[in-house]
């Protein structure tokens, strides 16, 4: 059951500008910024911005969880290989989000991200005792590659290229937990999206979705996405009042 839709309805030739528009530059939605919301003092600190023009920088992320020292990843981060070698909103929010479900919710689980990027929130995953599989396209193998080693997390976090859409690798385990964030960005990309997810999931397969919504377009996603998934918004997470102000969803999507 589809507990809320998060998009309100979108006049057709609206969508069709906003399509067109994202034919002419893709990215447009991830490189803009948009007016911040969120107070100093809120937990969750969007990451600073980072400009087209990052090559081989490094930040250093902290999550505090509930009673524990923080956790700490080193990420470096640069956008010469696309908008996936740097870090956006939606991964810290997850990643946040698994610091405070904390080990117990990961350890022994074979934990799979869909679009990895720098691999930040496989990091947090690995960092918390989940044996991780990080994915993403061939070009951003080799950061993800460079953060497991810069991270100390060799023996339980492993990289895998990944084109949504594509045969599954078979070297890929089944996953009992799947992980993705900013998966939503680029229209051409949704049903290969979709039907990845399809292929990774079964009935039992426990899968968070964190997403920040650009654009009315992006509907179109979300009525591709439950023709074979439903979904509920996660309610348990003790930063939802900030992350909604920046327009941030975490969601738990069930195969149907």
């Amino acid at each position: 059951m589809i507990a809320s839709d998060p998009f309100i309805c979108a006049h057709p030739s609206s969508l069709a500008l906003e399509e067109e528009l994202d034919r002419v530059d893709p990215l447009r939605h991830l490189m803009r910024e948009g007016s911040d919301t969120s107070s100093a003092d809120d937990h969750v600190s969007i990451i600073p911005k980072q400009i087209s023009s990052i090559h081989d920088e490094t930040l250093q992320l902290s999550f505090v969880p509930p009673g524990s020292d923080p956790i700490v990843i080193t990420l470096m981060v640069d956008a010469s290989p696309g908008c996936g070698g740097v870090a956006w909103p939606a991964g810290q929010v997850l990643s946040n989000y698994l610091v405070q479900k904390g080990p117990r919710f990961l350890e022994g689980r074979n934990i799979l991200e869909l679009g990895s990027g720098t691999g930040l929130v496989g990091l947090v995953a690995g960092k918390l005792g989940g044996n991780v599989c990080i994915t993403d396209q061939a070009p951003l193998l080799e950061i993800m590659h460079r953060n497991i080693v810069n991270n100390n997390l060799s023996v339980n976090v492993t990289v895998s290229q990944l084109d949504w859409g594509s045969p599954i690798n078979a070297q890929i385990a089944r996953p009992h937990l799947i992980l993705a964030a900013d998966c939503v960005y680029f229209e051409p990309a949704f049903p290969l999206l979709v039907q990845t997810l399809s292929d990774l999931a079964t009935s039992t397969t426990e899968i968070l979705f964190c997403y920040k919504k650009r654009r009315k377009a992006d509907k179109r996603f979300f009525i591709m996405l439950r023709k074979k998934f439903s979904w509920v918004e996660v309610l348990d997470s003790a930063d939802r009042e900030s992350y909604s102000r920046d327009s941030i969803s975490l969601l738990r999507l069930v195969k149907i």
